[in-house]
């Protein structure tokens, strides 16, 4: 017998698991607080010497990036929509602050950003 927990709609249960190919023992009462889901993964960031421009543009609170719109070495007018991501379950636009050029991109469609966290980079 194998010990499991599995969490299934955000409610944790314990269960045991027979290995030679019988029949599982039923799942527990769900545990007293249900699991907190993992968060996913993000892409490692550049490190600090691959970072270009003088003006960063940062995410203003926690949230999963939706779109990424731009490209390094794209040139860009004040007021396009940079970045699009989702936060309170609301899709939120991060505009060019000003005319430029992105120097760096520092996220991609999925990532979760903790509020500050610098996204892309303009010169």
């Amino acid at each position: 017998m194998r010990n499991l927990k599995i969490t299934v709609n955000g409610v944790t249960y314990d269960v045991q698991v027979e290995d030679a190919g019988g029949a599982a023992a039923p799942a527990s009462a769900p545990a007293a607080a249900p699991a907190a889901a993992p968060k996913a993964e993000a892409a490692p960031a550049k490190p600090a010497a691959d970072v270009k421009g003088s003006v960063k543009i940062d995410i203003p609170m926690p949230g999963t990036i939706v779109s990424v719109n731009v490209t390094e070495g794209q040139s860009v007018k004040k007021g396009d929509v940079l970045v699009v991501f989702e936060a309170m379950k609301m899709e939120n636009e991060i505009q060019s602050p000003q005319d430029g050029k992105v120097a760096s991109v520092l996220c991609a469609k999925g990532e979760n950003k903790e509020s500050g966290a610098v996204l892309l980079t303009l010169e």
